[in-house]
């Protein structure tokens, strides 16, 4: 039987899933690494972790699932978006990667803002500049290490510096590539105004493909370290976010996708571009040809709870610690919390406020912070939301959600009645890595869009609905919202 392979590059671990015709994972090999935090704010890795992750993942899913290279008919890329790889122009890499949650650069988005105009910057972008995104990140190299600006020669994306080492090839997915800040988010390509705005030579930059387009093969010298056959065709594939919302059948307007992971996202495909208002909601191309989508991110979603659960109750499973929180009631008792561990994105882009309980007195137990907890993730997920509505996107009647957080019965259900609509899960687990395979199966001709591919594979399953306690949380939610301005004047000020 014939395979196809997705490949995602994520901020801590590779993993590979080989894929069949009927949309089984009948194999899987992964590998971790870190990434380095050289000052407060900052997050960096050596690029070189994800090729040598990347080929041993391969490996590892071609020999524990008996996998013949000869059936393996294509490979889809996917991987952590916006970081900033630079090559001069014998393709080595010029310094340490700067990833999608590094916080350095806001004098840099100013100075976007200032050079493209802030209004018409979202306006071809789809986006307001924020710390995340690329181009704040190569004009802070340019600001403050001169010498490597200088010797750029090619600007790459994380999985691209992949696809680089798997075929030899330059080029990048239109989804990935729109989470740039150097896109034209209507024309799906770079866009000539930003770049020359923004001082930034054309040539640096990859040509751009349809998520289930051909990029190149497999070289030679990729064959020998990963197993895989010179020739094997790579798609383009495309940004986590996007590639999961394939693995989740998020494809056409009106089923939106949720990832509970370290961060937290809410991604809504249109039909043609939308954009919130002053680009405070991502609106990016879909890895899905003809397709956009809006998307609200926030940083620590499950990181959250990680973080709650490492400080307050190391050891705990995260099981119990959500069987416990069921026992408090909702609100947690007056008890808030702000989610902002690491600043925040959506709503507010902002890099300098931090995280709170509110609230707090001699009356709450662990459950009671525990649901703060899941009830204020879910709080900030909400506020993405809305600035979809307010863009013109219908409200969900479904979400699919996926990342660990939605293995929890109450997160769900806290979910279903925030958010108001039915939260459904998908038969694989695999997430944007099986998205990015699902794209190598349209781009290996096994169907002949993405959306026949979905319609073909992807299983749902509903798990929540919204629950009489949906009015309550609607006024819990605009109390909520009254305590980011309070929270940011006081960390402004710091």
């Amino acid at each position: 039987m014939d395979h196809v392979i997705g490949i995602d590059t994520s901020t801590t671990a590779t993993k590979a899933v080989v894929v069949d015709r009927y949309g089984a994972v009948v194999a899987e090999g992964a590998e971790g690494y870190s990434y380095e935090v050289p000052r407060t704010g900052w997050s960096e890795q050596d690029p070189q972790l994800w090729w040598t992750a990347t080929c041993n993942a391969i490996r590892s899913a071609l020999t524990s699932g008996g996998i013949d290279p000869r059936s393996v008919v294509g490979v889809g890329l996917t991987g952590q978006m916006h970081g900033l790889v630079l090559l001069d122009r014998d393709l080595a890499v010029l310094r340490p990667a700067i990833l999608w949650n590094d916080q350095r650069t806001g004098d840099q988005c100013d100075a976007i803002r200032d050079r493209v105009g802030a209004a018409r910057l979202v306006e071809v972008t789809g986006n307001d500049a924020m710390t995340g995104f690329t181009a704040p990140k190569l004009l802070w190299v340019q600001d403050h290490e001169p010498e490597v600006y200088e010797r750029i020669a090619h600007v790459l994306l994380p999985k691209d510096h992949v696809r680089l080492q798997l075929t030899g090839d330059l080029a990048v997915d239109k989804a990935d590539g729109a989470g740039t800040l150097l896109f034209d988010v209507a024309a799906r390509d770079w866009s000539p105004e930003v770049l020359q705005a923004l001082s930034v030579d054309p040539a640096w930059l990859p040509r751009t493909y349809e998520g289930p387009e051909v990029t190149g093969t497999v070289s030679a010298a990729a064959a020998e370290v990963t197993g895989l056959l010179p020739g094997t065709p790579v798609v383009a594939g495309g940004g986590d976010q996007a590639a999961n919302a394939v693995g989740v059948g998020a494809v056409d307007p009106g089923t939106m996708a949720l990832s509970l992971g370290t961060s937290g996202v809410v991604f809504a495909p249109t039909a043609e571009p939308r954009i919130a208002a002053q680009g405070r909601a991502h609106a990016f191309c879909h890895a899905v040809p003809a397709r956009w989508h809006l998307m609200g991110v926030m940083l620590s979603a499950a990181g959250s709870l990680r973080w709650y659960r490492d400080t307050v109750a190391p050891g705990e499973d995260f099981a119990a610690l959500s069987d416990e929180a069921a026992t408090a009631p909702v609100g947690g008792g007056g008890l808030w919390f702000l989610p902002y561990l690491t600043g925040e994105r959506t709503p507010y882009p902002d890099p300098k406020v931090r995280g709170a309980f509110v609230g707090l007195d001699v009356q709450h137990e662990r459950a009671h912070l525990t649901r703060a907890v899941l009830e204020g993730v879910v709080f900030g997920l909400r506020d993405g939301l809305e600035l979809m509505l307010e863009a013109g996107v219908p409200a969900p009647a479904q979400i699919r959600a996926s990342g660990g957080g939605s293995q929890s019965p109450l997160w769900r259900q806290i979910l279903a009645d925030v958010l108001d609509a039915e939260i459904a899960t998908v038969a694989t687990a695999e997430g944007a890595a099986f998205g990015a395979s699902l794209l190598a199966a349209v781009g290996a001709g096994w169907y002949s869009d993405v959306q026949e591919a979905v319609a073909a594979v992807v299983t749902v399953t509903p798990v929540a609905a919204p629950s009489a306690d949906q009015p309550r949380y609607r006024e819990l939610h605009a109390a909520y919202q009254e305590l980011y301005p309070a929270l940011a004047a006081f960390h402004h000020r710091r």
